[in-house]
């Protein structure tokens, strides 16, 4: 499992805790995104394997380092969970079982599971680009914002390489990166829990301010030229 998290010190400890009590099995890497706070010292407390970025990188950047890390030592698939306890870890066998007939699989909150809900303009952008992921892959997909998903070695080894950092870009664009290098996509419906600290910062300007920049993240995740096959997708050894 893949953990990005920037000052989450509050937590992400019970996050890893709930992890390793759920799947004592399976490995779990907490990307520290250059936290100011005790981010890094929580998560290897509970027990996670911690990569210490020097500075913050976004979403995007942490993932793509975690995906390098998977890709190096070997790993079949990695899941993206987030730090801060709203992805319930009951549904990662879920995920991961939909691998067997797909290259990345979404954690779906809009998918008959949950009650899971959002503002009229943010749900707006949320479908506009749900709907056109939907049409690109050729696949339903309700929930193409998630960051809860499951990636194989195929995927990662596109992500290693080309996991864009940009706004929406760990989310929107990945999955435009994915389907453009030949990955199958698909879904599968999975329940939102609270947040267990602190507040979603929501507003009717943020929210507006989503619609806008969801709608450029978009076009401009249609327009750039990426990778059609995996044959130049694999990451360079440092």
């Amino acid at each position: 499992m893949i953990v990005p998290a920037w000052n989450e010190e509050g937590a992400v400890g019970e996050t890893v805790g709930a992890l390793r009590e759920l799947h004592p099995g399976i490995e779990v890497l907490v990307v520290d995104d250059g936290s100011s706070d005790r981010t890094g010292d929580e998560a290897e407390g509970a027990g996670a394997l911690v990569a210490r970025l020097p500075y913050n990188l976004g979403v995007g950047g942490a993932m793509r380092a975690g995906y390098r890390y998977a890709i190096r030592h070997g790993y079949d698939a990695g899941v993206q969970v987030d730090a801060d306890g709203q992805h319930d870890p009951a549904f990662l066998t879920k995920l991961v079982d939909g691998l067997q007939d797909s290259d990345v699989v979404i954690g779906a909150r809009f998918a008959g599971e949950g009650e899971y809900r959002v503002g009229l303009l943010r749900g707006i952008a949320m479908r506009l680009l749900a709907g056109t992921l939907s049409r690109l892959t050729g696949q339903r997909l309700t929930d193409v914002t998630s960051g809860f998903r499951a990636a194989n070695r195929r995927a990662m080894t596109v992500f290693a390489a080309h996991y864009p950092a940009e706004y929406l870009g760990d989310t929107v664009e990945s999955l435009v990166i994915a389907h453009r290098s030949g990955c199958r996509i698909t879904q599968v419906p999975v329940v939102m829990r609270p947040r267990t600290v602190g507040q979603p910062s929501q507003s009717p300007v943020r929210a507006a301010l989503y619609l806008c920049r969801a709608v450029v993240a978009l076009s401009l995740a249609l327009v750039r030229p990426w990778p059609t096959s995996l044959e130049h997708s694999a990451p360079e050894h440092e």
